[in-house]
């Protein structure tokens, strides 16, 4: 069983229930940020309300991760990824301008807040990873051929 087993299911409950409250409505309000940073509304408030729209579905993968952590290494990996990569984007239309520092409060909460929790199952969900990525995988299809699951090479009877 992963190390704090049950600190990652609730960190990931709580990050699926943030997005899908934050993606849902950025989608139903994709002005919200505009107005609170005091920029001017989009031309195209779809776009926001797009980006709304993936951020809901992450919502989806991170309930998976607090359903089963043991297996949730790579989407993990890749929302903490998001979560990095998406501070560097806002760094740099704050320091062009294009962007006031208000708006910052778009990276703290969706970003930077989940960077520890996030970094810590990562850690420990690694060696379950380790061990699931070099093991062979099983085949799937031998319960449909009217076997019990076996590692793929294996010869099966007819």
């Amino acid at each position: 069983m992963i190390p704090r087993r049950r600190l990652h299911r609730a960190v990931f409950s709580l990050a699926a229930l943030y997005n899908a409250c934050w993606g849902l409505y950025a989608a139903l309000d994709p002005q919200w940020l505009f107005r609170f940073a005091g920029m001017p509304p989009l031309n195209h408030p779809a776009i926001f309300a797009c980006l709304g729209m993936v951020v809901g579905v992450y919502a989806i993968l991170y309930a998976e991760v607090a359903r089963a952590p043991e297996r949730g290494f790579l989407l993990a990996a890749v929302g903490l990824l998001g979560k990095l990569l998406g501070p560097i984007g806002l760094a740099a239309l704050l320091a062009t301008g294009q962007w006031p520092p208000r708006s910052a409060v778009l990276c703290l909460t969706n970003d930077l807040i989940w960077w520890v929790p996030f970094g810590v199952y990562l850690h420990d969900a690694c060696p379950f990873f380790v061990r699931q990525w070099s093991a062979p995988p099983d085949d799937d299809l031998a319960e449909l051929r009217g076997g019990s699951p076996s590692r793929r090479g294996a010869h099966h009877a007819p």
